[in-house]
């Protein structure tokens, strides 16, 4: 060995056949190796590459539409060569959001501001006495609602407060979207995304763009792209003396290659009632040809508008607000700036019942630009597919109410259950809801409680539990206002118990009989069975009135749980999330 020298010669002609940029690598890694493990550690972590930002994407949707702006988001992302995984609010288990690197949220709003179904559980966690330390998240989050209602994006606006109250780094503002949603969405998700991007960059460099970035849907067919079905019965089911109608809407889909599952919606667009259109020409003397330009910037005339294109029938507060201006009513303008009173007038007052109040001749363009665009309505469906084919099943209560001696009725339930006939067309679409899903294990027990027509989407699920040979214990409870008037589907019922496959049945009359009974009291003079039934698996799928109905279910399923289980509330909410949690307290409310 050479002194000046102490490398062995075969280690020296080793050496010599490296690049100087191994060289200077192993130099330093020999000076560490020198000074200990603590300084190995360092040089490696100074040689190795960031990692890259775990991004992900949530959607919390009520209707499909915070879902469709999420996937629009989550593809952009990709397509700018950032690492971001999708999913449903549902999916995600809440306690792992403190792990989360960054987070965007999309979230849709129901009900008096409150989160959609699928968030509950994200929403208790957040507001709840174990709320988590989010130092570690970013997040942004984007709230779609209606202006029409007073608690307009809440849920998107509760989330975004909260989480930055439990030290969360906002990224981006939280932003607002209305019912025509669209514009504001991509603006939105643009802003997002450069966001994301300048903070990624921070750290790493991103990969390239994924073919997950783009999706074919080929000949599905969607809202924007809908089916041309027809009406091929429509018939009462509710009866004659029934304080309410109800009509059972059957829908050719023959041609059409679609495909739904029990616990999926359809949309339908509808058509508005052509007197009501001719009403509102009327007032502003007008002859329907006038030439206006809708809100995507294509063109069409006045009457088509209104018919078609344009919601007519629900008063907003931008339309009471801007007409208030054009009219020049003071009594209406001191309305509008009330938010109180406001509330009151857009409950009592359709835009037909402003526009005659105030009356003032507008040219077309300024009485089209007063109404927000006709937006799809969705119907929980009633059949299943295995028993009808191709057709689709709803169960429509039509909405009547009298305004200045006139009867008027719901733009789609108007529609659907009065002005359309068999044989008319219908521009429809299925709205998946993958979070009101039967077990996949036909052997377990559900618990089916609905109010109204909030029975529908049971007589599905009857149906595809009968068509798929399941074994699993089926409980009905179900109310209604009288038993010979308004029992929907009663035979239908009848046999489903007759043949063994609906196992018991609990009925709620509130309008029979001296006392009023609901569906939230069965469920308090069955509860130990109904914990029996929890004990044993059973699944509980509520469907009805999310603002009063769905809240009184709850709190009852809490007193039992509680109850039951010996629990304090604190814990017996828990229960309760944890089931919402696992898919076994599922909601389709509205």
């Amino acid at each position: 060995m050479n002194p000046a020298n102490p490398l062995p010669a075969e280690l020296s002609a080793q050496l010599s056949a490296l690049s100087p940029t191994q060289l200077a690598w192993l130099s330093g890694y020999c000076w560490a190796q020198s000074q200990g493990a603590d300084a190995t550690a360092a040089v490696a972590a100074a040689a190795a590459p960031a990692p890259a930002r775990q991004i992900t994407v949530l959607s919390a949707s009520q209707t499909g539409n915070a879902r469709r702006v999420a996937e629009t988001l989550h593809a952009k992302l990709a397509a700018a060569g950032l690492n971001a995984r999708l999913s449903g609010v549902g999916d995600f288990k809440s306690k792992s959001l403190p792990n989360e690197d960054i987070v965007l949220l999309v979230t849709s709003t129901q009900g008096e501001g409150e989160p959609p179904e699928e968030a509950v559980p994200l929403y208790q966690f957040l507001f709840g006495k174990k709320a988590p330390d989010l130092g570690k998240l970013s997040f942004a989050v984007l709230g779609l609602g209606d202006s029409s209602y007073p608690n307009f994006c809440q849920a998107g606006k509760d989330f975004d407060r909260r989480m930055a109250e439990l030290g969360a780094t906002r990224l981006l503002e939280n932003g607002v979207c209305d019912l025509d949603f669209q514009a504001a969405a991509d603006t939105w998700v643009e802003q997002a995304v450069t966001a994301v991007s300048t903070l990624a960059a921070q750290n790493t460099a991103v990969a390239a763009p994924t073919a997950a970035a783009t999706e074919n849907s080929g000949t599905v067919y969607t809202r924007s792209q809908p089916f041309a079905a027809s009406l091929s019965l429509r018939q009462k089911i509710t009866s004659r003396d029934a304080d309410k109608d109800v009509e059972h809407i059957e829908i050719d889909l023959s041609g059409s290659g679609i495909r739904y599952q029990a616990g999926d919606a359809l949309g339908v667009w509808p058509l508005n009632d052509e007197d009501l259109v001719a009403e509102i020409l009327q007032l502003n003397h007008l002859n329907g040809t006038e030439t206006v330009r809708l809100g995507d910037g294509s063109e069409t005339d006045i009457q088509t508008a209104l018919r078609q294109y344009l919601d007519i029938t629900q008063n907003t507060p931008n339309l009471v607000q801007k007409y208030a201006e054009l009219a020049a009513a003071t009594e209406l303008q001191e309305i509008g700036a009330d938010s109180n009173r406001l509330v009151d007038y857009l409950a009592e007052n359709p835009p037909i019942a402003t526009l005659a109040a105030y009356p003032k001749a507008l040219d077309a363009q300024s009485l089209a630009d007063l109404f927000r665009a006709q937006t799809p309505r969705l119907y929980s469906i009633a059949s299943s597919q295995d028993e009808v084919g191709e057709e689709v099943h709803l169960t429509v209560g039509v909405v009547r109410f009298e305004q200045d001696g006139k009867t008027r009725t719901g733009a789609a339930s108007g529609f659907l259950g009065e002005r359309l006939s068999e044989g008319d067309t219908l521009n429809v679409f299925i709205e998946p809801n993958p979070h009101f899903r039967l077990p996949t294990d036909g052997n377990t027990p559900i618990i089916m409680i609905g109010a109204g027509t909030g029975v529908a989407p049971f007589r599905s699920f009857m149906q595809q539990r009968d068509a798929n040979g399941d074994s699993g214990k089926n409980w009905l409870i179900f109310g209604n206002r009288r038993f010979t008037d308004d029992f929907l589907y009663q035979t239908e019922w009848q046999q489903f118990h007759k043949t063994g496959l609906l196992t018991r049945a609990d009925l709620a009359w509130s309008r029979q009989g001296n006392e009023k009974v609901y569906v939230q009291h069965k469920i308090r003079e069955n509860a130990a069975e109904l914990w029996a039934w929890l004990q044993q698996g059973a699944h509980i799928y509520v469907c009805g009135d999310a603002a009063k109905m769905a809240k009184d279910v709850e709190e009852a399923l809490l007193d039992v749980i509680a109850r039951q289980g010996k629990l304090d509330p604190e814990d017996a909410a828990d229960y309760l999330n944890d089931l919402r949690e696992d898919k076994r307290y599922q909601r389709d409310v509205y």
